[in-house]
């Protein structure tokens, strides 16, 4: 045989000659879980490895990240439930958790991005994305909410927002009121592909943001669907989004594929609670080798046309390749 494709496999050194994909930390984005207090870590139990972390606990992890080499953090508060309203009220304190928190990071660690998520779930007594009234989520009145939380977001110093809410028209709304008030270089990171996924459950544990009533399914994507994908981030693009996102990550590889292919813009994409939550399992009850496994599945992420990688095993990455 004149063809052998064995011979390109068979050292290490002429593999990482060949290899066509590679994983660095500047690809990662690890999210962090906040809540009030100060040196509080407290253990999420469906997320082994995660902790929803005070003040000064989260301070001390930022400096890590960033002593990795991992360019960014997302942050997600919890909210006591005394400070949530059907309005979202909260999301809109200059003073709230969140707004604090920002500050607290861009004053320890100024070189880090920090993306925020705008979405009324994790503020609202409904525990839905958008306001609901009757029973119904409406669109449009939760734009000018959404705006507010934006808004207040920017002032306390976020470099990215990323509204996660799926509500039509949002990022043409965040974007103009960000421009309004002169926040024109804090950049837009549209959830645009975020399908109603049951891989979500962990998460909502971490901030206690499932609904109350009801389910997410009249906003957000319906899992059977791919080319709809690419209706969401054209119009999401169109409306000035800097950067689009596909959520969940693993079982969608074929959806950041496909969209690779036809935009010209950043595509993030997020390797979500639920994903991490079952490899954590299969490693702990010695089904899977949790490193290998971690890094396939992440350069696979990769691989399927992802710039950007949101994962909680960004610092378990990071390390490894340091090593």
């Amino acid at each position: 045989m004149k063809i052998r494709p064995r011979r390109n496999r068979k050292t290490t050194t002429i593999r990482n000659l060949v290899r066509q994909t590679s994983i660095t930390p500047h690809d990662l984005v690890l999210p962090l879980f906040i809540i009030d207090g100060d040196d509080t870590r407290e253990p999420i139990a469906s997320m082994p490895g995660c902790f929803r972390l005070g003040k000064a606990a989260l301070l001390q992890e930022v400096k890590q990240v960033h002593a990795l080499d991992i360019p960014a953090i997302a942050l997600f508060p919890r909210i006591q439930d005394r400070l949530k309203d059907r309005q979202a009220s909260e999301s809109r304190n200059d003073n709230g958790l969140l707004q604090t928190r920002i500050k607290q990071i861009k004053d320890a660690c100024p070189e880090i991005t920090v993306i925020t998520d705008v979405a009324m779930d994790a503020y609202s007594s409904d525990g839905h994305d958008g306001l609901v009234v009757d029973g119904k989520i409406k669109n449009d009145p939760t734009l000018d909410i959404l705006a507010g939380m934006a808004l207040a977001q920017a002032r306390a110093g976020a470099d990215i927002i990323a509204p996660s809410d799926m509500m039509d028209g949002r990022v043409g709304f965040i974007r103009d009121a960000l421009d309004r008030e002169g926040y024109t270089e804090v950049s837009i990171l549209a959830y645009s592909v975020k399908y109603a996924s049951s891989f979500y459950g962990p998460f909502r544990d971490a901030l206690d943001s499932a609904p109350r009533g009801g389910d997410k399914k009249t906003y957000q994507m319906d899992p059977a669907n791919a080319i709809e994908a690419i209706r969401e981030v054209e119009l999401d693009i169109v409306e000035g989004a800097d950067i689009v996102m596909v959520k969940p990550a693993l079982a969608y590889l074929d959806v950041i594929s496909r969209l690779k292919q036809c935009i010209n813009i950043p595509l993030a994409a997020f390797n979500v609670s639920g994903e991490y939550a079952m490899l954590k399992a299969a490693a702990q009850n010695g089904w899977l080798d949790e490193q290998s496994v971690m890094m396939e599945m992440t350069l696979a992420i990769k691989r399927a046309g992802a710039d950007m990688i949101l994962t909680y095993f960004a610092k378990d990455i990071a390390h490894l390749l340091q090593s």
